[in-house]
């Protein structure tokens, strides 16, 4: 059996704290793991297979970072598009049989909490034999209330351990819901799945044949660039964007529901998240520097400053260094709306942190201004900048702690803390961590334009694009 873990999707009910850059799978919402880190770890012990993780291009130092931190190695295959699940997955399928392997598929979903792993584990074991057989089993959660915010799946005719998939349904209204649960029979749709890769393969053919060309078109000129799989970006684009769902599950009659009641949450909103987290005597999850007085049933967290409450009742409060949320626990689904604004008036905050994550580390925007910029740059042991230059931005880099390795056009310098280097626009710059421990230095860029599209990359370590 394979694990392949779905890493795409921006996560965005979950704004401010999810952004597309660093969106929520790759986030410690729950506990001090991300939630891709949780998801191998429960997975993993599985099988002996390395487990494959899709996700798009942007996040691939990211999930390569995380990957190390929990001590594993997995495949991590690039999406240069985001085309829904179909074809995700059938490019996981395609990658898998490679060397005339057909190995069971475990789809999971990096963003997903289940607080009962064991129980995990037993219903998989359960679905495997479904699975050899040719059926493609998904697994639905057994409700725990009239959810609004899920799809459901509508339980058939009994086979073995599992049921026949009768029909997939849309996210119901609250009446529809309580009559699902009222009744029985009825699961939430959880997107996750097992198969043989052959199979899927198979059904994807019969069904939608347009996406799997693509998609074996597509891994025809695979490249290998450090950890990553790369596809070909210009035959991928053509692909159409389904899910799994559309594209196979509802239309096929090899479909079988396998019940999981493994205290399951897609952590999809802040409202979930409350759910799913401790509270103190008035219902209130509160993190960070906060002081709450007749605050009840809220959520409130503060990643860099104090939060004070007065008489708060069912809130959502979000603070993070550039933005602060407040919003009705109830209504927060609507979250995304703000994204959306925030599209289109093509606002920063959609996208970036004020903290970025690069492969050699990160940055942390600290001022900004018409012709200035000043960042704090923590270099990684062993990290390296690219070797770049600027057309339009003067930088003045100032040692905090650690050692500096500078190349400065044809000069080498070492510094320490304290010292300080000035590379004026045009000059061809480098900058590395020689030592055993994080570089922290200062950075203060000058001039007409500060954007990070003005970088000219000449030599990378990380195989971004040069020049």
């Amino acid at each position: 059996m394979k694990i392949i873990v779905m890493a795409g999707g921006t996560g965005s009910r979950l704004w401010p704290v999810s952004r597309s850059l660093q969106p929520k799978q790759f986030l410690s919402l729950v506990d001090e793991r991300t939630m891709l880190q949780s998801t191998l770890c429960r997975a993993v012990p599985l099988t002996d297979e390395l487990p494959l993780i899709i996700c798009n291009e942007e996040h691939r130092f990211i999930a390569a970072e995380q990957v190390r931190e929990i001590g594993m190695e997995a495949e991590i295959l690039l999406e240069p598009v985001g085309r829904n699940t179909a074809p995700a997955i059938a490019l996981s399928a395609l990658q898998s049989i490679k060397g005339g392997q057909d190995p069971l598929l475990l789809v999971l979903a990096a963003d997903h909490l289940i607080e009962d792993i064991k129980g995990l584990w037993e219903q998989v074991g359960k679905a495997k034999h479904i699975a050899e057989a040719g059926s493609l089993v998904t697994f639905g959660i057994v409700p725990s209330k009239p959810e609004t915010g899920y799809g459901y799946i509508r339980c058939g005719d009994q086979i073995q351990e599992g049921y026949a998939v009768s029909e997939f349904i849309e996210k119901p209204d609250l009446d529809v819901a309580q009559e699902y649960l009222s009744k029985g029979g009825y699961l939430w749709n959880s997107g996750m799945f097992l198969f043989k890769a052959s199979r899927y393969l198979e059904e994807l053919g019969k069904f939608r044949p347009d996406i799997l060309d693509i998609c074996e078109a597509s891994l025809k000129q695979t490249t290998t660039d450090l950890d990553f799989i790369r596809i070909d970006e210009d035959v991928f684009k053509g692909c159409p964007d389904q899910s799994i769902d559309y594209a196979i599950m509802e239309k096929t009659s090899a479909a079988v529901v396998m019940p999981l009641d493994a205290e399951w949450s897609d952590v999809g909103s802040w409202s979930s998240l409350w759910d799913v987290l401790p509270k103190d005597v008035q219902g209130n999850v509160l993190r960070g520097d906060v002081i709450a007085h007749k605050t009840e049933n809220s959520l409130i967290d503060a990643s860099s400053r104090l939060v004070a409450t007065v008489g708060v009742k069912d809130a959502v409060i979000i603070e993070t260094p550039d933005v602060v949320l407040v919003a009705d626990r109830y209504q927060v689904q609507d979250v995304k709306r703000i994204v959306e604004k925030l599209k289109l008036l093509e606002r920063s905050e959609v996208e970036l942190h004020r903290k970025v994550y690069r492969p050699w580390g990160r940055y942390d925007s600290i001022d900004s201004g018409d012709r200035y910029q000043v960042k704090h740059l923590t270099v990684n042991p062993g990290g390296k900048l690219s070797l770049q230059m600027h057309h339009h931005r003067a930088e003045h880099w100032i040692v905090v702690s650690g050692t500096a390795k500078v190349y400065r056009d044809d000069k080498i310098l070492l510094l320490t803390e304290n010292e300080s280097i000035y590379i004026p626009a045009g000059s061809i710059h480098s900058l590395e961590n020689p030592g055993k421990i994080p570089l922290e230095l200062i950075e203060v860029q000058s001039g007409s334009y500060l954007g990070e599209d003005d970088i000219v990359r000449i030599q990378d370590d990380y195989g971004r694009v040069v020049v």
